[in-house]
């Protein structure tokens, strides 16, 4: 396995309320100096929800993105809230966002979005045994529901309004983990 590198600094160049700019300056095992700049991400990780409403169908939300300008098709996702767990947040996002709970949640890995540039992680909760429950959220607006049958995650995939990796990767994974080839990280 390679040799992380030295970290000899840390600077901060940008901040949002959201994500922060921070360049790292590193050292390779091979002597060679390099600045790498990363977004850092805010707050306490997030989750990213597989939740299955029957043993064959996955419940989607159709929700506004800002960064397309467009609505897109995937799984309920959020941040974590202070003193949450993984499982507490994914539950909470659940209510919120698709209007059930879940009395079974596992985690099945964890997700970066860009390792080579970003810190944030996502975790990958599945969530079975869904209740009816609604908490109100921080949507603007009450996001589209959408049944959809992990057997057809082809068609979905083929979709023009399904680009999220995270959302795809997560649904492959519910997939294989619910098919028993795949087991919890």
């Amino acid at each position: 396995m390679a040799k992380l590198p030295i970290i000899h600094a840390r600077r901060d160049v940008a901040q949002s309320t959201f994500l922060r700019a921070e360049q790292l300056d590193l050292e390779f095992s091979n002597g060679e100096r390099r600045t790498y700049e990363r977004l850092k991400s805010h707050g306490l990780g997030a989750v990213i929800i597989v939740p299955m409403i029957d043993a064959e169908t996955v419940l989607l939300v159709n929700e506004y993105a800002a960064g397309l300008g467009r609505f897109e098709l995937g799984l309920p996702k959020g941040r974590l809230d202070q003193d949450e767990t993984a499982e507490q947040g994914a539950n909470r996002e659940l209510k919120e966002e698709v209007g059930y709970g879940a009395n079974r949640l596992t985690i099945l890995h964890n997700l970066s979005l860009a390792p080579a540039y970003m810190t944030h992680m996502a975790h990958v909760v599945l969530a079975q045994d869904l209740y009816p429950e609604r908490l109100e959220g921080d949507e603007p607006e009450p996001l589209e529901v959408v049944h959809w049958k992990l057997a057809d995650l082809h068609e979905l995939i083929s979709r023009d309004d399904v680009t999220e990796g995270r959302s795809i990767a997560a649904l492959f994974m519910a997939r294989e983990y619910l098919a028993g080839r795949m087991h919890r990280a």
